[in-house]
């Protein structure tokens, strides 16, 4: 949601971006950050200068090719958007306020340590959270199967004491697979999933007893038709 809010105050801010949707921006971003992450984990590529890269990519995608510069200007402005636009999704700190104490809280993320360290601090989350495991310092991303045992490692539990929560199919559920691990996927948007398996899903972490049933693996898998 961030995200997509920080490219549509980016589209109304630069006209080249306006030859596509707000939609089509955040499906092509989000596809360009997956494709360019291995190269940032093996270090080919510096994080900001896939940053400009990505909005070079971008700006093509829209028809348009910019300089290194104007990329450089176009990064700025949306990590400008992108900080001051940073909420927790509803329900979710008075989830964690529930499960802190109960079970052992972590995150496994595609992202610089310093960076999701600030994140948590700037979002109010980061004394619910037990251990934190991000790609820079494991040198891999999800959906590794490498990344997830650091968490199990850390949080030292199995694989099938432990439940994955995460928005994007690709790396969270299928990296949790890959592990043994049960995932829940937050399908915020209701996206059809692109594999046919018994997954449990949640909308929203509202009602917070639905959702914690979900995480708990009480409620019944939804089912993909097809």
């Amino acid at each position: 949601m961030t995200v997509t809010r920080s490219l549509e105050a980016l589209r109304r801010d630069a006209p080249l971006l306006v030859a596509r949707s707000t939609d089509e921006l955040t499906r092509e971003y989000g596809r360009l950050l997956d494709l360019v992450h291995p190269a940032i984990m093996s270090g080919r590529i510096s994080i900001d200068q896939a940053r400009v890269e990505r909005f070079q990519a971008l700006a093509r995608f829209c028809g348009t090719d910019i300089s290194w510069e104007s990329a450089e200007r176009l990064t700025e402005t949306y990590r400008g958007f992108y900080r001051g636009l940073r909420r927790p999704v509803e329900g979710a700190v008075e989830l964690l306020q529930h499960l802190r104490g109960r079970t052992i809280l972590g995150i496994v993320s595609n992202n610089q340590v310093s960076e999701q360290e600030e994140k948590l601090v700037f979002l109010g989350i980061d004394s619910f959270v037990d251990f934190l495991v991000v790609s820079e310092t494991v040198g891999v991303g999800k959906p590794d199967p490498a990344i997830f045992r650091v968490a199990l490692e850390r949080a030292n539990v199995g694989a099938r004491d432990a439940v994955m929560v995460g928005d994007s199919w690709a790396s969270d559920v299928v990296g949790a697979r890959g592990v043994g691990m049960r995932a829940v996927w937050f399908n915020r948007f209701g996206q059809t999933p692109p594999d046919p398996w018994p997954v449990s899903q949640i909308r929203s972490y509202v009602p917070l007893e639905r959702a914690e049933a979900a995480i708990a693996g009480s409620d019944a898998p939804t089912v993909p038709s097809g």
